[in-house]
């Protein structure tokens, strides 16, 4: 911007009383904006260090009664299991693996889900299915990857393949997602 020609006008000029003025008003400003508070705050609230996360236990697989139809007298067999908090909610769940127990041959095998009560008192119980043994299914391989569980699910062509073998195999993943955990095929089933 250039100057303009003429005289100086009388309003144009600083004086040190006009700085003075700006400072005293700016200073009041910041004055009264540093005592104003939240009106959810106290001064005590500032003070109290976070809690610390609460350590839930996993579930205890063995506390669980599994809608399998073993043998009169027979176990229940944990094969495999892994804790891993798979809906995010600070609460691990149990995924694990079980069969009937047997001294000879391979019962087909159940995936479930495992969660605690929501109270912290009880036993845990079962809050999904993955794998139905009902399905005649075998399972190997099975992990948690991050918040994912994965495992190879073992079936049979025909009824007349023999138990012992099973000929055909598929690679799933299971992930939570929208309040529920979904079943993610790897590629199409090859025979072994």
């Amino acid at each position: 911007m250039q100057p303009s020609a003429g005289p100086a006008l009388p309003h144009t000029r600083s004086r040190g009383v006009h700085w003075l003025t700006t400072a005293v008003a700016l200073g009041a400003v910041v004055a009264a904006v540093a005592l104003v508070e939240p009106a959810d705050a106290s001064p005590t609230a500032a003070a109290k260090p976070a809690a610390p996360p609460v350590h839930v236990p996993p579930p205890d697989p063995h506390a669980v009664t599994y809608p399998l139809t073993c043998a009169p007298g027979d176990a229940v067999d944990v094969i495999s299991q892994a804790a891993v908090d798979m809906d995010g909610d600070g609460r691990p769940e149990t995924v694990v693996v079980v069969r009937c127990h047997s001294d000879t041959g391979t019962p087909p095998s159940g995936v479930y889900v495992l969660a605690s009560p929501k109270s912290g008192t009880g036993a845990p119980h079962i809050a999904q299915m993955l794998v139905d043994p009902r399905e005649d299914r075998q399972i190997s391989g099975f992990h948690v990857a991050g918040h994912a569980v994965k495992a190879t699910v073992l079936g049979f062509s025909s009824d007349t393949t023999p138990r012992c073998c099973p000929d055909l195999r598929r690679d799933y993943t299971w992930e939570w997602r929208q309040g529920r955990y979904v079943a993610i095929p790897g590629p199409a089933p090859n025979s072994v």
